[in-house]
């Protein structure tokens, strides 16, 4: 027998706070990348660009609402898992990884892998110590 799941009022309203936020997201990217493409064997620089612009957004988010200036509960699961998570995206760098190393491109892939991965801690970090006005 199947149970039936009851999603509450507030779970409702956050399940659509992400799925709109996720779209505006995922749109912005695909504006970037298709603004700035990277050829075959080249720096994706489009991808890593929005990473790291993510990950400021991401450590900014939070400060603001680690510091109570953001109190509406829709907050996070629109900007942070919708609006910056359908932004950024894992997958697409590590498909671009591999698409370097295919392309005999060894140097540009570890700078990528390790340089997207520096960049995002660092600019996560700064996203925490960006100003918040009360």
């Amino acid at each position: 027998m199947r149970r039936r799941i009851r999603l509450s009022e507030r779970t409702g309203a956050a399940l659509a706070a992400v799925s709109l936020g996720a779209t505006f997201g995922a749109l912005a990217r695909y504006g970037v990348t298709e603004a700035v493409p990277a050829g075959p064997g080249t720096f994706p620089w489009a991808v890593f660009g929005v990473n790291v612009a993510g990950c400021l957004g991401i450590g900014a988010l939070m400060a603001t609402i680690a510091a109570g200036r953001v109190r509406h509960p829709l907050a996070r699961p629109f900007w942070g898992i919708g609006v910056l998570g359908g932004f950024t995206t894992f997958s697409t760098y590590a498909a671009d990884t591999r698409s370097l190393v295919a392309h005999q491109a060894y140097g540009t892939a570890v700078g990528y892998c390790l340089g997207s991965v520096a960049a995002g801690l660092l600019a996560v970090w700064l996203g925490t110590k960006a100003p918040v006005r009360p």
